[in-house]
């Protein structure tokens, strides 16, 4: 009999009145038993959190710097555990659910490294004017308070550690909520921050449904709301507390572009794999995996038939085999909403290459061509192993294309020309330009974020630890400057 897994209650683990069952969707096993905070927990947990606002940020760097270190290595002892975990309750092959973890290795470690430089302070004479004579500007940050961190299910280990770690590494308290569909990877970060002193009350990690999540993000006592997921949910929450500091990664519609000049077979053998591959990792469910492929029409027609063989290369089944490519999509409703924009574009017009059958909750890696611009799959994130291929009659056609999404997350830019690559940095209207790859790579200590619906504000261990602070001015007067 499977325990139940208790949550993580101000550093303390608790178990509330009711639980949920969390599913293996490749097979439906049971994975885990969670136990469900009850009202009153939930704020227990907040006001614990939000007493403990000074004295956390009163943590000297090294006790901070110490506790996310701990935390970095033990997930590297304990790294084939916690990728089964993830493997199991997310339905990630496992060779993708060890490369997660190794990614929030990281992240504890940017973090506690961060942590030791964080808050300097920098120095600014005043006396650049008569009425500033004597006078010193020494600027600083310091939290803006509790931050609510919403994590997605897609990395469930990875996006709740890019939560966690930047909160702790400026003193901001934090309650974490996990996505319901996976919420142990979550809850084994509690496990590893309890054999930390930071103190009681500068941490929560919390599996509250989502029905009764509007209470806690209107709290006033949460000043800051980190969410990662779905626009139209984001969206949702920051116009329902328009007075709060919201940052929101919201996905987006990743685009290839494939240019004239990367035309040799090498060439192009390299971006049909690195496209194959990038499309279906994580079962596409990633909000920079590989959507659109736009491709020169010089090279389109030698780089379609790679494309479609090296997605047919892809393995898929059983996510827990290390030599699985692509498993189950979360659930077997993401399958079927996955499907259904796939026959919506077939019926449209579009010509299917490869792909295109569900069993369950797993979808075929799938590729197709001539999609309407109207269609759901051209215009929507669809989080799932599908792939578009079209033409564009040179960079700036090409370019165009890319910028006719309502996102702007990432894209990826296959050329070898430097000057091509500047000019893509300033047409493309997305938060990074990834040259001579795909839109996927994702360095965690970079600042990650979108533009248009793609999102507000930047993770990226640095970049969000700026996002949870705000800037002091202390001015001293009387000074031998």
């Amino acid at each position: 009999m499977t325990s139940t897994h208790a949550f993580w209650l101000a550093g303390r683990q608790a178990t509330g009145e009711t639980t949920f069952d969390v599913t293996s969707p490749w097979d439906g096993r049971l994975v885990g038993t969670v136990a469900v905070p009850t009202d009153a927990q939930v704020e227990e947990a907040v006001v614990a959190a939000h007493a403990v606002v000074d004295e956390f940020a009163a943590t000297p760097a090294h006790v901070r710097a110490a506790a996310l270190e701990h935390v970095s290595r033990r997930l590297v002892e304990r790294t084939e555990e916690i990728a089964q975990l993830i493997s199991a309750e997310n339905g990630k092959p496992v060779k993708w659910a060890r490369g997660e973890v190794g990614r929030a290795v990281s992240v504890f470690r940017f973090a506690a490294e961060e942590a030791r430089r964080f808050n300097g302070g920098e120095a600014q004479r005043l006396d650049t004017d008569a009425g500033g004579q004597g006078r010193l500007a020494l600027t600083r940050r310091f939290p803006k308070g509790v931050v609510l961190g919403i994590a997605p299910f897609n990395f469930p280990l990875n996006l709740c550690a890019h939560k966690i770690a930047p909160a702790i590494a400026v003193g901001a308290p934090i309650i974490l909520k996990p996505a319901p569909a996976t919420p142990l990877s979550g809850l084994i970060l509690g496990e590893l921050l309890a054999e930390t002193e930071l103190p009681a009350g500068s941490w929560s990690v919390l599996p509250v449904p989502n029905d009764k999540m509007p209470a806690l993000v209107q709290d006033e006592r949460l000043p800051v709301i980190s969410f990662t997921g779905s626009d139209k949910v984001g969206y949702a929450i920051m116009d329902s507390v328009p007075r709060k500091h919201c940052t929101l990664e919201l996905g987006g519609n990743g685009a290839a572009v494939v240019l004239a000049d990367f035309a040799s077979e090498e060439d192009l053998d390299w971006a049909a794999t690195r496209i194959a591959t990038f499309s279906n990792y994580q079962g596409g469910q990633s909000c920079i995996s590989v959507q659109r492929v736009i491709a020169d029409a010089s090279v389109y027609d030698r780089l379609l038939p790679r494309i479609v063989a090296a997605v047919e290369a892809q393995n898929t089944g059983d996510p827990s085999d290390p030599s699985t490519d692509v498993g189950p999509l979360v659930s077997e409703d993401a399958a079927k909403r996955v499907e259904s924009w796939v026959d919506e574009a077939v019926e449209a017009g579009a010509q299917l290459h490869t792909g295109g059958k569900r069993d369950g909750a797993s979808y075929a890696p799938t590729v197709l061509t001539g999609v309407p611009a109207h269609a759901t799959l051209a215009c929507e994130e669809v989080f799932g192993p599908v792939l578009t291929v079209q033409s564009a009659d040179g960079e700036a056609e090409a370019f165009a294309v890319v910028n006719s999404s309502k996102y702007g997350l990432q894209a990826g830019v296959f050329t070898h020309d430097l000057q091509t690559a500047f000019r893509a940095h300033r047409a493309l209207e997305v938060g990074g330009v990834i040259v001579g790859d795909v839109p996927s790579y994702r360095a965690d200590q970079m600042p990650y974020g979108g533009a248009k619906q793609s999102g507000v504000g930047r993770e990226g261990v640095k970049f969000a630890m700026d996002d949870y602070t705000y800037e002091r001015v202390l001015v001293l007067t009387g000074l031998a400057l």
